[in-house]
């Protein structure tokens, strides 16, 4: 997982209350769980005018012009603006990946869905809770400039905005540790692999019937 310490990046608003998750990546593309491919089909029922298939092709697909995503001001923007309950709706882990794999960072928004913010933390997207007030502020100055960006620094707990404003956020501890130092579930568990490894040897060489299976009438070792 990619560490998160300091982002400066574009922001693009989506300015919608109660985005759910079919919406961020709709139920057809939810087939493959192998965590790529799917930032083409974030929002796509909201980005392009036709209906998108598995596998397709989007650089040929007609596109909604009218939606943020779309618009020159907002490309390669790394830092999505949103209201409140983002991520609401059935609890897909695909929709962290859509949102990561597509160029997001970060999602700021008043609120979250639980879930989805859970998932957000496991995949490295950083979620931060600002409030409602303090996203008004951030949309009118996302209206206002073209190319308007944001310094996020985790470290800190921090959203710095172009006239130097600073927005605390709340993390918790552990989190913040993962995220800093980019520690998925299973990089955690890796730490400990020399222990796991000795725990394994010592475990075979006990108890050794334990890493055979009889198969067919015959032993076979597992590994």
């Amino acid at each position: 997982m990619e560490k998160f310490v300091v982002h400066t990046g574009r922001v693009a608003p989506l300015d919608r209350d109660n985005v759910d998750t079919d919406a961020i990546i709709p139920k057809q593309f939810l087939k493959s769980i192998k965590r790529t491919g799917f930032g083409q089909n974030l929002f796509d029922e909201w980005r392009y005018l036709d209906v998108g298939h598995p596998g397709q092709d989007c650089s040929k697909r007609l596109l909604n012009t009218s939606f943020v995503l779309n618009q020159p001001r907002y490309k390669n923007a790394t830092i999505l603006l949103a209201r409140q309950n983002f991520g609401c709706g059935s609890s897909r882990e695909h929709a962290p990946w859509a949102l990561q794999q597509y160029g997001f960072r970060a999602v700021i928004a008043p609120s979250f869905a639980d879930i989805f913010f859970n998932n957000c933390y496991k995949n490295g997207l950083l979620p931060i809770v600002l409030t409602e007030s303090q996203v008004d502020c951030l949309f009118h100055e996302t209206a206002a400039f073209v190319d308007y960006q944001l310094t996020i620094d985790l470290d800190k707990q921090i959203v710095v905005a172009r006239d130097g404003q600073a927005y605390t956020f709340d993390i918790t501890s552990f989190r913040k540790y993962c995220l800093l130092n980019g520690f998925d579930d299973i990089s955690l568990t890796l730490r400990h692999a020399d222990k796991i490894c000795a725990y394994e040897c010592d475990r075979l060489m006990k108890q050794p019937w334990l890493n055979m299976r009889l198969q067919d009438g015959d032993a076979t070792h597992l590994c």
